[in-house]
């Protein structure tokens, strides 16, 4: 029995205004994201990942075509849909505890039960003991994690995330991707991931959607059928990363 998608991006273009005629920076783009799917996007500079990450979260409107959450069109943010940037933008004023409880609280969720929920996603992140530290004494790989439990306190359908480990050292993201990856393997939610590198991408994803530049497009979609944990000193794991960077250079 076939599986309705949990998110759909159907035929979306979207162009702007400039000063010599429209600009496209996408154009007829389409692809599907299953239930407890890890997939990440990719592709060169100016190809549009960051625009098509902001449409599918409805912080952007699209020039045609449609984003569906389940049978829903997306026409504007939703708690249905988790949100990760890069930029950690927790609130300095807020504890761990504070920040995490921050999308119960604009719900309206009862204290009880956002103490509950809270303690579950920063245990659920490891960072049980720092319920009560403030932003300024955190490392950034403790604030992306308080980031991602926030986002995932509200339960969300699907996690999306844009290059949420772009600002931490390569040990610290290293760190990072098992953790996501823990999280994601317990709480089975759906993924989309916006990443520019390609080893994350294999790292992490079921599948990578490789995008195209001059306007942003999909070139191909590569399903990665490797077993996890994976080695980046591994022979298939490498031919999937050269079949990747391919594409780009294309």
């Amino acid at each position: 029995m076939a599986v309705d998608p949990k998110i759909s991006v159907e035929s979306v273009s979207k162009r702007y205004a400039g000063t010599q005629g429209p600009i496209r920076a996408l154009s007829e783009v389409s692809f599907a994201v299953q239930p407890e799917e890890f997939v990440c996007v990719v592709g060169p500079s100016g190809c549009g990942k960051t625009t098509l990450f902001r449409i599918i979260a409805g912080l952007e409107e699209a020039s045609s075509g449609t984003i569906y959450l389940g049978d829903e069109p997306v026409d504007g943010p939703t708690t249905d849909m988790g949100v990760v940037f890069q930029e950690y933008l927790l609130f300095p004023w807020r504890t761990v505890r504070g920040n995490v409880a921050f999308g119960l609280e604009e719900q309206g969720v009862g204290k009880d039960e956002r103490e509950r929920r809270s303690r579950e996603m920063i245990d659920l992140v490891g960072l049980s003991g720092f319920e009560d530290a403030y932003p300024k004494s955190l490392s950034g790989g403790m604030k992306q994690r308080v980031a991602i439990a926030r986002a995932l306190a509200v339960d969300p359908k699907i996690l999306l995330m844009d290059e949420p480990f772009g600002a931490v050292d390569a040990q610290t993201r290293e760190r990072l991707h098992d953790e996501i990856l823990e999280i994601w393997q317990e709480t089975r939610k759906t993924i989309l991931f916006v990443t520019h590198d390609v080893s994350e991408a294999v790292t992490l994803a079921d599948r990578v959607v490789v995008m195209g530049t001059n306007p942003g497009h999909i070139r191909e979609i590569v399903e990665v059928d490797l077993p996890r944990p994976r080695e980046r000193t591994d022979d298939v794991f490498a031919e999937h990363e050269e079949r990747i960077r391919a594409l780009i250079g294309e």
